[in-house]
């Protein structure tokens, strides 16, 4: 169950910490937003350094679908109603200066960067479609509602940005971080006051930024109840006819479309990790349905941290820690939010003022809606009566039967069926399963 970018991306290695190191910026993860942070406080002549637990991009970041585009489902039209017009412009601005920001440095680099739109589109809800593009065209975005011929669905309306991009993300990320200060095999096992005491040696900073998908300091910004996590499924098929634009329902349960050299990437099957979902069955039954002919090639699933209000949480890392910051929380779009991400803690860190800091606060209020169904859900499963129960904060376990693993539905850590880690919050294996 490989990606396709992991099948056909070129080997790269990283030594582990070898003893004690000082930094000025210490950067914990080694995905997209961990390696892009590094690489342009390291381009700005910072001293800085990225560790990572096992090898670099091996986690989410594998797994994505690599769309570079300012098209995150229905937002815009949510962001002028809930934040204001100003501040919906800021979150646009940023993931226009990311994607200018992949345009440039695509540039130099072999990693099938292409230009294709974009299209949002409903299965039934024509008003959401035409209330997205009004919010775009206020915000100053070319946006128009459109069909969506290329599927073999038919749909209520979509909305159609031009100019937007997709490339293969490990031929980007391995190219950029080649000569970045990285360490992989090294684990932090605790950290301290300005000090990160790893499998392999202390490491003492000035300024630390964690990347590591869901945040691992618990005593601090609430994390666990201002994040859920939503897996969602892909394959890849060959033997259909080419898409040439990128397509995702507005549904966070929807399907997703966009081609990569002769292949279809189907994406879809979702749902709030620990709980049941269609999984990759759905999409081989769609596929079955609607591309007779073809064959499904590889496929692999993934996991996103999901916000209260549908923006990342970039910036302090809480009131509390001045000298920590955290990239979380993109909502499925991480590849425009990890670049976003490295600019804002980019200046964030060499204390410059950056203009989308405000929006992308951690800090900002947590009296949203969905701040009850996560509080629900953890009580749930903190009051379920089952094992094995997660390392984490202690909430039930539950078995996915698609991927043999076990699934926390709190906070979305997940384990193989012989206990060893998946993907955190947790940080250690479970040693209690073993079947």
């Amino acid at each position: 169950m490989e990606s396709i970018w992991v099948k056909s991306a070129p080997d790269i290695n990283f030594k582990a910490l070898d003893g004690n190191k000082s930094t000025d910026v210490l950067i914990v993860g080694g995905g997209i937003a961990g390696i892009l942070c590094a690489y342009r406080l390291w381009k700005s002549g910072a001293d800085c350094m990225l560790v990572e637990a096992g090898r670099i991009c091996q986690g989410i970041t594998k797994n994505t679908t690599a769309k570079i585009t300012l098209g995150h489902g229905i937002i815009y039209d949510k962001l002028i109603k809930t934040f204001g017009e100003n501040k919906a412009r800021l979150y646009l601005n940023a993931q226009l200066q990311a994607m200018k920001e992949y345009s440039k440095l695509c540039a130099d680099i072999d990693c099938d960067y292409q230009i294709m739109d974009n299209y949002v589109y409903s299965l039934a809800n024509k008003c959401e479609i035409e209330n997205e593009a009004n919010a775009l065209k206020t915000l100053g975005i070319d946006a128009e509602v459109s069909g969506a011929g290329e599927l073999p669905i038919n749909v209520s309306g979509s909305v159609k940005v031009g100019r937007q991009a997709a490339f293969h993300p490990l031929k980007f990320l391995y190219s950029i971080s080649k000569d970045l200060p990285i360490f992989e095999n090294t684990k932090v096992i605790e950290l301290a006051a300005n000090k990160a005491i790893t499998n392999r040696g202390e490491i003492t900073y000035k300024k630390l930024i964690i990347a590591t998908h869901f945040p691992i300091l618990n005593k601090h910004g609430g994390y666990f109840l201002k994040l859920y996590q939503h897996r969602s499924y892909v394959i890849a098929l060959k033997g259909t006819q080419k898409i040439n634009g990128m397509y995702v329902d507005e549904s966070d349960t929807g399907l997703s479309f966009r081609t990569h050299e002769d292949l279809l990437l189907l994406g879809g099957g979702g749902h709030r990790t620990g709980k049941q979902g269609g999984c990759w069955q759905e999409l081989e039954l769609f596929a079955k349905k609607h591309y007779k002919n073809a064959q499904i090639v590889a496929k692999w699933a993934t996991q996103d941290c999901m916000t209260l209000d549908g923006i990342p949480y970039i910036g302090r890392y809480s009131k509390s820690t001045p000298d920590t910051f955290v990239a979380t929380g993109f909502n499925k779009w991480g590849m425009t939010n990890a670049m976003v991400a490295s600019i804002i803690l980019t200046d964030l860190v060499s204390n410059r003022h950056n203009p989308y800091a405000e929006v992308f606060s951690p800090s900002r209020t947590i009296m949203r809606r969905q701040l009850v169904a996560n509080i629900f859900e953890s009580t749930v499963g903190l009051l379920t009566p089952t094992r094995p129960r997660c390392p984490h904060l202690g909430c039930a376990l539950r078995y996915n039967k698609a991927e043999r693993t076990w699934d926390c539905p709190c906070h979305g850590s997940r384990f193989s069926k012989n206990g060893d880690l998946i993907d955190n919050p947790a940080t250690d294996d479970h040693k209690a399963i073993n079947s």
